[in-house]
C-alpha cells in the first residue's frame, strides 16, 4: 500500500500549462500580437542599451541604471513569450517539472532584481533632485556599478532560495497550471507535501524583496515631489520634474500590476484579472518601458537622432 501511495506522489514528471485555454478561436491572432511584442520588446530595449553603450552624453549613473533594467526587462520577456508562442503556435502546452522550476527560478529573479532596480533609479533621481550638491560624491561610478550588480544578485540570492525548496516538493495530480507561466502560489498549490514551512520562511523574503522595495521607492518619491512642490518658478518644477516623471509612468504601471496578481484573494471569479494583469506586468511593461524613455527623454531622442 505504502508502495503504491510512493508510486503515486512520484507519478507527475510534467505541467499542463493552460495559457489562454478559453480562446481558441483566437489562437492565431495571439500569436501574431504577442509575437510583435516580443520583437517590439526585445528591439527597443536592445536599441536603449545601444544607445546607453555608444552615446557619451548618456553615460551618466541614470543612463547607466535604464540600461541595466533594459537588458533585464529583454531577459524578462524571454523567459515568458517564447514558451507561450510555442504553445499557441503547436497546441502542445505541457512543461516538464524541471523546465517549470527553471523558468520560475529566472522569472523570480529577474522579477525581484527589477524591484530592487526601480529602487535604485528612484534612489538616483532623489539624490539628483533632493541632494543636488551631494549627488556627484555619492552617485559615482563605483558606487552605481555596486548598486546595479547588489539588483542583480540579490533577485538570484532569494529565487534560488525557493527553487531549492520547490525542488523538493511532490507533485501527485492535478497537473494543470491555470496561467501562462509557472509562478509560485501555483506551484505551491499543487504539491502534496506539506508547504506551511515553506510559505512561512518565503513570505518575509517576498516582503523584504518585493513589498519593502516598494515602500522605500514611494518614500523616494514622497520626498522628490515634496521637494519640486517647493522650487518657486514653474519652469523650474517642470524641469525638475521631468527628469523622474518616466520613472514614476514605470513603476506605477509595474507594481500596479504586480499587486493585483500578489494581493488580491487567488479565486475563481478573480482568476481571469490575476491572468491579465500578470500580462501587463510581465509582457506589456517591458515593451512599454523604451517607449516611455525614448518619448518623454530629450537627452534619449537626442542619442537617437545622432545615430540614425
Amino acid at each position: 500500500m505504502a508502495d503504491t501511495k510512493e508510486r503515486n506522489q512520484t507519478s507527475i514528471t510534467g505541467f499542463i500549462l493552460l495559457d489562454f485555454g478559453n480562446l481558441h478561436e483566437l489562437k492565431i491572432l495571439l500569436f501574431l500580437l504577442f509575437l510583435a511584442i516580443y520583437i517590439v520588446t526585445v528591439a527597443g530595449n536592445i536599441l536603449i542599451v545601444a544607445l546607453v553603450v555608444s552615446d557619451q552624453h548618456l553615460h551618466t549613473p541614470m543612463y547607466f541604471f535604464l540600461g541595466n533594467l533594459s537588458c533585464l526587462e529583454t531577459c524578462y520577456t524571454s523567459t515568458i513569450l517564447p514558451r507561450m508562442l510555442a504553445s499557441l503556435l503547436t497546441g502542445d502546452r505541457s512543461i516538464s517539472v524541471r523546465g517549470c522550476l527553471v523558468q520560475f527560478d529566472i522569472f523570480g529573479s529577474l522579477l525581484a532584481a527589477e524591484c530592487c532596480l526601480l529602487l535604485v533609479m528612484s534612489y538616483d533621481r532623489y539624490l539628483a533632485i533632493c541632494k543636488p550638491l551631494h549627488y556627484a560624491a555619492r552617485m559615482n561610478s563605483r558606487f552605481s556599478f555596486q548598486l546595479a550588480a547588489g539588483s542583480w544578485l540579490s533577485g538570484s540570492v532569494v529565487s534560488s532560495i525557493t527553487v531549492c525548496w520547490l525542488s523538493q516538493l511532490i507533485f501527485c495530480g492535478p497537473n494543470e497550471i491555470d496561467h501562462f507561466l509557472c509562478d509560485y502560489t501555483p506551484l505551491i498549490k499543487l504539491s502534496c507535501s506539506d508547504t506551511s514551512l515553506m510559505v512561512l520562511v518565503i513570505s518575509p523574503l517576498c516582503f523584504i524583496f518585493i513589498l519593502l522595495p516598494f515602500l522605500l521607492t514611494l518614500a523616494s518619491y514622497t520626498a522628490i515631489i515634496s521637494t519640486v512642490l517647493r522650487i518657486s518658478s514653474s519652469a523650474g518644477r517642470q524641469k525638475a520634474f521631468s527628469t523622474c516623471s518616466s520613472h514614476l509612468i514605470v513603476v506605477t504601471i509595474f507594481y500596479g500590476t504586480l499587486f493585483v496578481v500578489y494581493m488580491l484573494p487567488d479565486t475563481a471569479a478573480l482568476r481571469d484579472l490575476n491572468k491579465v494583469s500578470s500580462v501587463f506586468y510581465t509582457i506589456l511593461t517591458p515593451v512599454v518601458n523604451p517607449l516611455i524613455y525614448s518619448l518623454r527623454n530629450k537627452e534619449v531622442k537626442e542619442a537617437l537622432r545622432k545615430a540614425l
